[in-house]
């Protein structure tokens, strides 16, 4: 090998070592420093919190939450971006961008999660630390953490709380499912129907249909299968959206019945509050996702640690006209959340309530 070979051979072998310190020092944990203190305990973070749509209200509650967790923090910049309505391939494309730019981490929620495998290993083999919110991490990708609530546990709320309004047992429930291919509301739906099986066996249950989960079109979705059913007595959906429609649709149309759902969009806790429809809304606690996902990524490069690996179960809350007054004031501001939550936080990150990923339900 000529010296000019040998020269270009040996500055080559140290700009790769270098890049492999600065992939070390960027992504996983953070490295620590010659002395063993943490490399990253005082960096600026560039964190992403990548959601599903900025139009509805379980996705704004955790970018709440995600924020809180970065303001508490003080040392973070934090990028919150989402489309404007549901566009799997747009938040792909946001998703990617927040790779390329927030190395210390990200946090994701999507309702069209086969769509980011590809784009979920690209950024881990890259080195950026992921956590998956809300809905599970896909089959085929190598994200090991995942922050959600056990859906089966909500849908079991939601029925309870259905069944202890003491029904006809022998009336008739439609059942709604906002977006069908999203197995979270399917876990939601089946805890319901565990909950029918068993305590209502003889009432008659449609369904699940399909009810769309943009606003508008959850309306008309709605008001079509109550105009349908004249002899329903209940109609139970599993998404945001569904809370805010069919009290509306009661109003304007006289039709009497009783209604539940989940998330707690504001439109939704009022109509508990009032008490004529909607007896009861089965909370995700969707705020204390985002706290936690962000949280996880800031700990870890803050204190050098791995990770947690497997479901981190953040929790549900049954919401009814006996507390309905308190989540309505603790939703007033970015302020009364955090004070509100405080206690449950510190009770999940002194005893973190992990479990393996594919115990998620």
């Amino acid at each position: 090998m000529t010296k000019r070979l040998r020269g270009i051979a040996v500055a080559l072998t140290s700009l790769s070592t270098v890049s492999l310190l600065v992939a070390c020092g960027e992504g996983g944990s953070g490295s620590p420093n010659a002395d063993g203190t943490c490399g990253s305990a005082g960096k600026k973070l560039d964190l992403a919190f990548v959601y599903a749509s900025t139009t509805q209200n379980p996705f704004q509650e955790m970018a709440l939450g995600a924020q809180a967790a970065a303001d508490d923090d003080g040392n973070v910049n934090l990028q919150l971006s989402a489309p404007t309505g549901i566009d799997g391939p747009k938040q792909v494309s946001m998703f990617q961008a927040a790779a390329r730019t927030s190395k210390d981490g990200i946090a994701y929620q999507t309702v069209t999660p086969d769509l980011f495998v590809r784009p979920l290993n690209t950024a881990t083999d890259g080195g950026v630390p992921v956590v998956a919110v809300d809905a599970g991490p896909p089959p085929g990708s190598k994200v090991k953490t995942f922050v959600a609530n056990s859906n089966t546990k909500l849908g079991e709320l939601l029925g309870e709380a259905f069944v202890a309004k003491n029904p006809n047992p022998n009336g008739k429930v439609l059942l709604g499912n906002d977006i069908p291919s999203l197995q979270l509301l399917v876990q939601r739906l089946n805890g319901v129907q565990n909950v029918l099986k068993a305590k209502l066996p003889n009432m008659t249950v449609i369904g699940p249909v399909d009810t769309k989960s943009e606003p508008t079109e959850n309306t008309v979705a709605w008001r079509g299968f109550v105009q349908a059913n004249p002899d329903v007595d209940a109609f139970i959906g599993v998404g945001s959206q569904d809370g805010v429609a069919l009290p509306l649709i009661a109003s304007q149309t006289g039709r009497k019945y009783i209604a539940g759902s989940a998330d707690l969009p504001p439109e939704a806790m009022q109509a508990v509050k009032d008490g004529s429809v909607l007896f009861a809304l089965s909370s995700p606690e969707h705020w204390m996702k985002g706290y936690i996902a962000t949280h996880l990524l800031i700990e870890s490069k803050r204190k050098c640690k791995p990770m947690p690996e497997g479901w981190w179960n953040s929790g549900n809350l049954l919401v009814e006209k006996s507390n309905v007054d308190q989540i309505i004031a603790r939703q007033q501001s970015p302020e009364s959340r955090k004070a509100w939550f405080r206690k449950e936080i510190d009770k999940q990150l002194a005893s973190p309530p992990i479990s393996a990923l594919d115990k998620a339900d």
